[in-house]
């Protein structure tokens, strides 16, 4: 089986997407967001297209409503069905980004957590190096953890904050992939050099911790 990573995080908004993007060119992958809620501007898919010029699979659901799946696809009166997020097979690597936090719903009764444990694929934690960091971390590695998934290891995004940078990984026991930092501007080319100035290619290989 080809290499798949799961990109998720500890919240939305934190720069997850564009992490995806430098990873997705870096592992010269194929990239899927299999449910993207809210089409009103640049998605996700098109955000990764732009910026890693890598081949995007479409998205299992497309749902107008920019909030959580489980209540965009309510709005539209859509069930989300396990069976169409299943991992697709392709040659190459893979790079899969979630939705928002680890615990966003997918259903009444279905988390991406569930999924991710399914997948059984390892799973690269990004979070901001912002205040509030600590807890928000340590609760998204307690459940990745808990529900058997392999992480691979976290990825910051933004400034330098290596005190907590370090008492997430030891605490949260997790290895750090690197840091991304804000880039003034942002482009396919400043955002490749700042993921190979940051990031170890060879930390990008199957296993992590369970």
């Amino acid at each position: 089986m080809t290499d798949r990573f799961v990109v998720t995080g500890t919240d939305t908004g934190i720069g997850k997407t564009v992490f995806a993007a430098a990873l997705t060119e870096a592992l010269g992958a194929t990239y899927w967001k299999p449910v993207q809620a809210g089409l009103d501007g640049e998605t996700d898919s098109q955000t990764v297209a732009r910026l890693s010029g890598r081949p995007v699979l479409p998205e299992a659901y497309r749902l107008e409503l920019p909030a959580s799946p489980h209540l965009a696809a309510e709005a539209e009166g859509v069930q989300i069905d396990p069976a169409r997020l299943a991992l697709p097979s392709i040659p190459g690597p893979l790079v899969i980004e979630g939705a928002g936090g680890v615990m966003v719903p997918l259903t009444r009764a279905l988390l991406y957590l569930d999924v991710f444990a399914r997948w059984d694929a390892p799973v690269i934690l990004c979070a901001r190096t912002a205040l509030g960091t600590i807890n928000h971390s340590l609760l998204s590695l307690a459940a990745l953890l808990d529900r058997g998934c392999t992480v691979l290891g976290i990825a910051f995004l933004g400034g330098p904050a290596p005190e907590v940078e370090d008492t997430i990984a030891a605490m949260g026991q997790c290895r750090i992939l690197g840091r991304l930092p804000v880039l003034p501007r942002l482009t396919r080319e400043t955002l490749a050099q700042a993921f190979a100035a940051n990031f170890d290619p060879s930390a990008f290989r199957a296993g992590g911790q369970r």
